[in-house]
């Protein structure tokens, strides 16, 4: 882990010019602090919204979680096809223009789903996956696009670890403030469920100034060849070569894991305040400490990543987690305990945040190698068609688990129920975390050594990098 090979390795991989201002990388983690107004409120609150303000039944509404986020996961792998395959790449970029143009849209369908209208029971159903159906569509819009950059912004290895930082750094902030400031806009108002709806539409405004923001700040430094429109037999050819790219297998699967336990938590939290702790301030305290401890180890994961291989890395961030849950299932029977057990675990579960994206970067220069195909689009697009899934499972598990242990809304709940609530919010994530370290040790193949020799014949292959031009847009 500490081999003279290893720090070697790692060196190599920072020869290449370091491309990325830190204007860039304010740029990038405001961009995804944004992302974040618009789509942690369905994570965080949609689901408690449409049993406890709309009236739906719980595995009615987990249910929408499920078909939505699986709805979401092929819309990914389709818009990551035509980002890759578009023919019009403009002085813009190739990936820069989404964020502009998605922003507004995303914005207004998120505020769809909070303001279901007075329907019967079937009525609202129908809005509800209309709704979020809509919103995950555009949302991969946006999305996609924005986490398909990191390879066009630099070639860099620590530079991509660092914008990896920077963009988890962008990401907790606009979770800690939504953990935070939601509930209590929500609770000062006298109708809980206009609440909501106001409590939106302003993160919502907020969300569409951060992504204007991080479009202005951001830079393409490679250019990305234009491509002449491309056959099916050549479509095919790509997918065989992405289904082969096993290190992207691997990381799409630990994903599958690691960040529907992290929703899941986020999702369950609510109810846990609420029903068990009976103290709804426990959700900012949730909110500012716990996901403030995230900020801790996105800091640490740059230094860490320069003496250990991210592989490591990334499986201690999980054995922390796993470790802080299983004692916060047996002690967190109060506020102080709650909010503590919850920020080691979120410490070490900031570790996963904050390499995923820079080891999804190094997986697509290991498939171009592989197969000598570059799909940054479908790359981007196959790895969060998992994180899809899993968003799915951490909405529709809750719902039936819920439904399957006796929940009734608003009420005094059994000892069943309460148990069940316990369990999602501490055993299912530890459980998971453990499954991860297995799966990293004995099946992620990319390490430092191995990405350095990539990059090394890639270079060979590709003779000069051609650095993109400095961008002079036109006026609107």
């Amino acid at each position: 882990m500490d081999s003279t090979e290893t720090k070697a390795a790692t060196a190599q991989n920072e020869t290449a010019p370091r491309m990325v201002t830190l204007r860039n990388k304010i740029g990038y983690a405001v961009g995804d602090m944004g992302n974040n107004f618009l789509f942690d409120m369905g994570q965080l609150y949609l689901l408690n919204y449409f049993t406890d303000q709309v009236g739906l039944p719980s595995a009615a509404a987990g249910t929408v979680f499920l078909v939505a986020k699986i709805w979401d996961a092929f819309a990914d792998m389709a818009v990551g096809t035509w980002i890759d395959n578009r023919t019009n790449i403009t002085k813009r970029g190739k990936f820069r223009p989404f964020l502009l143009w998605a922003a507004i849209p995303l914005a207004l369908l998120l505020i769809a789903n909070f303001s279901t209208p007075n329907f019967s029971v079937t009525g609202k159903l129908i809005w509800a996956y209309i709704a979020y159906m809509l919103f995950g569509t555009c949302y991969s819009i946006s999305n996609v696009p924005f986490g398909s950059m990191i390879p066009t912004m630099t070639r860099n290895s620590q530079e991509r670890s660092e914008l990896a930082s920077w963009r988890q750094a962008g990401s907790n902030m606009g979770l800690m403030i939504a953990t935070i400031g939601f509930m209590p806009i929500v609770e000062a108002l006298p109708n809980q469920k206009i609440g909501y709806s106001i409590a939106v539409v302003i993160f919502a405004i907020v969300g569409v100034l951060a992504q204007w923001y991080s479009y202005a700040n951001i830079k393409e430094n490679y250019s990305a060849p234009k491509k002449e429109k491309v056959s099916k037999a050549e479509l095919k050819k790509s997918f065989k070569a992405l289904l082969r790219n096993k290190p992207l297998i691997t990381l799409s699967f630990v994903n599958l894991f690691t960040f529907s336990a992290f929703n899941l938590k986020l999702t369950v939290q609510v109810y846990y305040c609420k029903y068990i702790l009976k103290d709804m301030t426990a959700e900012s305290w949730l909110g500012f400490f716990s996901i403030g401890m995230v900020f801790v180890s996105v800091l640490l994961a740059p230094i860490l990543t320069k003496r250990f291989d991210k592989k490591y890395v990334y499986m201690m961030g999980c054995a922390i987690w796993a470790i802080a849950d299983i004692l916060g299932f047996f002690f967190a029977s109060n506020t102080f305990l709650l909010v503590f057990f919850t920020s080691i675990a979120y410490l070490g579960d900031g570790f996963t945040s904050a390499l995923n994206w820079a080891l999804v970067s190094d997986c697509v220069e290991y498939g171009e190698w592989q197969s000598g195909i570059r799909t940054e689009g479908m790359v981007y697009s196959f790895f969060t068609y998992f994180r899809k899934l899993s968003q799915a499972i951490a909405g529709f598990l809750p719902g039936i688990v819920l439904a399957w242990v006796g929940y009734v809304p608003g009420a005094t709940q059994t000892a069943t129920a309460l148990m069940g609530i316990r369990g999602l919010m501490f055993i299912y994530s530890a459980v998971l975390s453990i499954a991860t370290i297995i799966l990293m040790y004995w099946a992620y193949s990319l390490t430092e050594k191995k990405y350095s020799k990539i990059v090394t014949d890639l270079l060979k292959r590709r003779g000069s990098e051609q650095i993109a031009e400095p961008v002079i847009e036109e006026s609107n």
